[in-house]
């Protein structure tokens, strides 16, 4: 446990944006994950889905969740793995 007021102050702020950031990958994946399935199930609900999964890529990189590299490797997997299905 840290004596030092400063390292007290810094843990509570890296806990806050731990779990933030836990928050903000758990919902890129889900959204990652829906968009596969509707894509896969050829529902009519498909190019929304994969609209709001790279808007949520797209915000953790901007968030600094995730690097903007990470981001564009994912969307491109993402992608591909979706033209698998049209």
């Amino acid at each position: 446990m840290a004596n030092i007021k400063s390292q007290i102050k810094r843990n509570r702020q890296n806990e806050r944006r731990h779990l933030r950031n836990k928050s903000v990958r758990s919902e890129m994946r889900t959204r990652t994950k829906t968009a596969l399935t509707a894509a896969e199930t050829g529902g009519e609900n498909a190019p929304d889905a994969l609209r709001a999964a790279v808007s949520r890529i797209d915000k953790a990189a901007a968030q600094g969740v995730i690097h903007k590299n990470q981001a564009a490797n994912r969307k491109s997997r993402l992608m591909r793995r979706i033209a698998k299905f049209s």
